[in-house]
């Protein structure tokens, strides 16, 4: 049992997913600092107050607290929206770099190109043969 948990554990996709998961922590830690210090700010210049998760409405003895709902509403949509610039940036760049193409390499003979130049030799040596021999006759 342990040689397949050790098996399972070291599979690739294991691996890459462990990864990737902290790879979206690091990420998400860097689109929320980003939303949270930059763009909320730039919000809150421009409305006044960011912040709607005060809102709320009495119903009867309770209060319904809505706002908080709304601010995760709004969260989610900065966020989203910053991460798809993100992305959109990366994948801009990366298609730049894909776009510069290394120098092709020269293209290797085939095994056709390699079959015609050895009947080309040969025909030229058959033939230097019967001009050397039609010369010998000659003489």
């Amino acid at each position: 049992m342990i040689e397949e948990f050790k098996a399972f554990i070291m599979r690739g996709n294991v691996l890459d997913l462990a990864v990737g998961v902290v790879m979206g922590a690091a990420f998400t830690a860097i689109v929320t600092a980003l939303v949270e210090h930059v763009i909320t700010p730039i919000i809150v210049a421009i409305t006044g107050n960011a912040d709607v998760s005060a809102l709320t409405i009495k119903l009867g003895a309770t209060q319904i607290e809505y706002g908080y709902f709304l601010q995760a509403i709004i969260d989610f949509l900065l966020i989203s929206l910053i991460l798809f610039l993100a992305i959109k940036l990366i994948n801009k760049l990366m298609r730049k770099q894909d776009e510069v193409e290394p120098e092709p390499e020269p293209e290797s003979p085939t095994a056709e190109q390699y079959l015609a130049e050895i009947r080309d030799l040969l025909a030229a040596q058959n033939k230097a043969k019967s001009i050397q021999s039609t010369s010998d006759e000659l003489d």
